[in-house]
C-alpha cells in the first residue's frame, strides 16, 4: 500500500495516527468501517426517501425521525471518509483549519443529535399521555422550530471550544494519537495551559448529555406510569415498544460518547486503541442501527419501505 506520510514538522498540518497500536491492521480495519458506513448511509437515505415521497408520513414523528437520520449522516460523514483514507491510503495529514472545522462540525452535530432524541422523547410522551391534544401541541411547524432551536444550541455550545483551541499555541510535534480531531485529543497537543479547555469539556458533558439524559429518562418514566394505569394490554405493548426503541438508541449513542469524553479525564490507565475503538462505536453503530430500529418498530414506515 502506498504511503503518503507527512513530516510532523509542518506547522500548518496535524498528523492523525488512526488507531495507535493497530497500524499494521489498518487495511483490515478498513473493511468493517466501510461496510458499516455504507450500510448506515443506505439505511438513512432510504428512510429519508420514503418519508419524503409518502405524504401520509409527513407528520411530526416522522419529521423527527428524518432529523435523526440527517444527524446520523452528518456524524458519520464528518469522520469516517477521512478515517478510511488513513486506513487504506495512509493519508494522515490534515490542516489545522481542517482539523478545527472537523471538530466543530462533529461535536455540533453530536449535540444536535442529543437534542433530537430529547424532542422525540417529548413527542412520544405527548402522544401516549395526552393523545387528544397531540395535534395541537406538536405540529410540523413547531417541530421545525424545535429543530432550529436545537441547532442553535449546538453551535452556541460547541463554537467556544473551537475558538479556545484556535488561540492555543501548538507544540512542534503535531502527531495526534487519534483517527479524528476530537476536542481533547487536539487540546493535548497544545503547549499552553488547557485547564479552561478541560473544564469546558466536562461542563459540556454534564450539562448537555446529563440534562438531555435526565429529560429523556423523565419522559419515559412518565410514559410507563401513565400506561400502567391503563388496563388495555395492547396499550401496554405499544408503550413498551416505544420506550424500548428509545432505550436502544440511547444505549448505543450516549454510552460510547460518555465513555470517550470521560476517559480523557479519568481513564488514564485505558489503552489508547481501546479508547478509540469504543469511541468509534458512537459514529458507526447508531447510524447503522437507527433506520433498522425505527423501521422495524414503526409499522407505517415498515410498510412503506416494503412497498
Amino acid at each position: 500500500m502506498a504511503s503518503f506520510n507527512l513530516t510532523p514538522s509542518d506547522p500548518s498540518m496535524f498528523i492523525l495516527m488512526g488507531i495507535p497500536g493497530l497500524e499494521a491492521a489498518h487495511v483490515l480495519i478498513f473493511i468493517p468501517f466501510s461496510m458499516f458506513y455504507l450500510t448506515g448511509l443506505l439505511g438513512n437515505f432510504m428512510v429519508l426517501f420514503v418519508v419524503g415521497k409518502e405524504e401520509t408520513l409527513h407528520t411530526p414523528m416522522y419529521l423527527l425521525i428524518c432529523m435523526l437520520e440527517l444527524t446520523d449522516i452528518g456524524t458519520s460523514t464528518s469522520i469516517v471518509p477521512k478515517a478510511l483514507f488513513i486506513f487504506w491510503f495512509n493519508l494522515k495529514g490534515i490542516t489545522v483549519g481542517g482539523c478545527l472545522t472537523q471538530m466543530l462540525f462533529y461535536h455540533a452535530v453530536s449535540v444536535m443529535y442529543s437534542a433530537v432524541l430529547v424532542t422525540m422523547a417529548f413527542d412520544r410522551y405527548v402522544a401516549i399521555c395526552n393523545p387528544l391534544r397531540y395535534t395541537t401541541i406538536l405540529t410540523n411547524k413547531r417541530i421545525a422550530k424545535l429543530g432550529l432551536l436545537g441547532l442553535i444550541r449546538a453551535v452556541l455550545f460547541v463554537l467556544p471550544a473551537s475558538l479556545l483551541l484556535s488561540k492555543q499555541p501548538f507544540c512542534a510535534n503535531h502527531i495526534i494519537p487519534h483517527m479524528y480531531c476530537d476536542h481533547m485529543a487536539v487540546a493535548k497537543m497544545s503547549c499552553g495551559d488547557i485547564t479552561v479547555n478541560r473544564t469546558y469539556n466536562l461542563v459540556i458533558v454534564f450539562v448537555v448529555i446529563g440534562l438531555d439524559l435526565t429529560l429523556i429518562a423523565l419522559s419515559n418514566g412518565l410514559i410507563i406510569r401513565a400506561v400502567l394505569r391503563i388496563s388495555s394490554r395492547k396499550a401496554h405493548q405499544k408503550a413498551l415498544n416505544t420506550c424500548t426503541a428509545h432505550i436502544c438508541v440511547m444505549l448505543t449513542s450516549y454510552t460510547p460518547s460518555l465513555f470517550s469524553n470521560l476517559t480523557y479525564e479519568f481513564g488514564h490507565g485505558i489503552a489508547s486503541h481501546v479508547h478509540i475503538i469504543l469511541a468509534n462505536v458512537y459514529f458507526l453503530i447508531p447510524p447503522m442501527l437507527n433506520p433498522i430500529i425505527y423501521g422495524v418498530k414503526t409499522k407505517e414506515l415498515r410498510d412503506k419501505v416494503v412497498k
